[in-house]
């Protein structure tokens, strides 16, 4: 029998690709949900689909649903969850509302206050690279954000082995396709703003800069990240400059990384002299990394590359469902 899983949020990007990747999933059945009435009256939009479902508890439970994402701003997820938990059905959400820990971490990047705090201790963090002993029985999955996972799947390893001179700090230079901003028009996302233009935003200010320091035990005194707006529609690519702590080849390196990610299924490490792209990794749930190093001055650069709509968000959330429901982690998604 297959799963049911529910879907808030299904007409923006990331959760338009999630009822694209789960639509081709054996195992699961994709239940459209809609969390309040729509007002807008425009003729040309589309209508209700006859076989979305009004999101209540009572259809939570009447319908069976396993499982939940949310699709939805942070502020929308803090309003569903505990309601969705209280149904019986595991939540994933792919928000930022439960990534942080604690309240005080939250309301200092965030421009509101954490309306749910009770979930914040019980929330696990799915970047299953590095999390997942956590994850199955997790009832509450927070989604990691697509800048997140590509610094630390690049930054972690390299911690973890010592490679880093961390007194020389690591500057991530990360930059997006416009879909990262969600669907909602915004005249910085629009037409005219984006083609032929390339912005940076958010510097120093960024959203997502705790949730590195938070998973790769960075301080932020350490990091510097700067989000920049490129004229596509999806992708991520981040150049990430650091200091080897020790001498060190590329071959160094890339063994550390062969070595932390030898049974990962969806990290891939480019030889020695590559570097990747946005059109390597587009539509897929892969990361794919590379790294180049200078060992006369100890200068290095590790280039992380993801789709922000898959591995960013969609495609790792399907990941996440897959090992808190016992299906093979790769289910449709290779």
């Amino acid at each position: 029998m297959s799963t049911r899983a529910g879907i808030v949020g299904y007409r923006g990007y990331s959760g338009a690709e999630l009822v694209r990747i789960l639509e081709r999933h054996p195992h699961v059945q994709p239940v459209l949900l809609e969390h309040r009435e729509r007002r807008d009256a425009h003729p040309h939009r589309r209508p209700r689909p006859q076989h979305s479902l009004e999101l209540t508890p009572e259809a939570v439970r009447n319908h069976e649903l396993a499982i939940v994402f949310l699709a939805t701003p942070p502020e929308v997820s803090m309003e569903l969850a505990p309601a969705l938990l209280g149904a019986g059905a595991r939540v994933v959400d792919l928000s930022g509302a439960f990534r942080l820990g604690t309240p005080e971490t939250y309301a200092a990047w965030y421009p509101e206050p954490h309306t749910a705090p009770e979930l914040l201790a019980e929330a696990v963090y799915g970047l299953p690279e590095f999390c997942r002993d956590r994850i199955p029985a997790a009832r509450l999955l927070s989604n990691p954000g697509c800048y997140p996972t590509a610094a630390n799947l690049a930054i972690r390893p390299l911690l973890e082995a010592g490679l880093v001179d961390r007194s020389a700090g690591i500057v991530c230079d990360a930059k997006s396709g416009a879909s990262g901003a969600g669907r909602k028009p915004s005249l910085k996302t629009s037409f005219c703003e984006v083609t032929e233009n390339f912005s940076a935003y958010s510097v120093l200010r960024h959203r997502h800069v705790p949730e590195v320091l938070r998973l790769s035990g960075l301080e932020e005194a350490e990091f510097s990240f700067t989000a920049q707006l490129l004229p596509l529609d999806r992708g991520i690519l981040e150049t990430i400059y650091f200091r080897t702590a020790r001498p060190a080849s590329a071959e160094d390196i890339l063994e550390v990384y062969e070595q932390r990610y030898a049974s990962e299924p969806f990290v891939r490490l480019y030889n020695p002299g590559h570097l990747p792209d946005l059109r390597g990794v587009a539509r897929t749930n892969f990361c794919d990394i590379g790294v180049t190093v200078d060992a006369r001055t100890g200068r290095a650069v590790a280039v992380s590359a993801i789709d922000n709509l898959v591995k960013g968000a969609a495609g790792q959330a399907v990941q996440n469902m897959n090992l808190m429901l016992g299906y093979p982690e790769t289910e449709g998604l290779l």
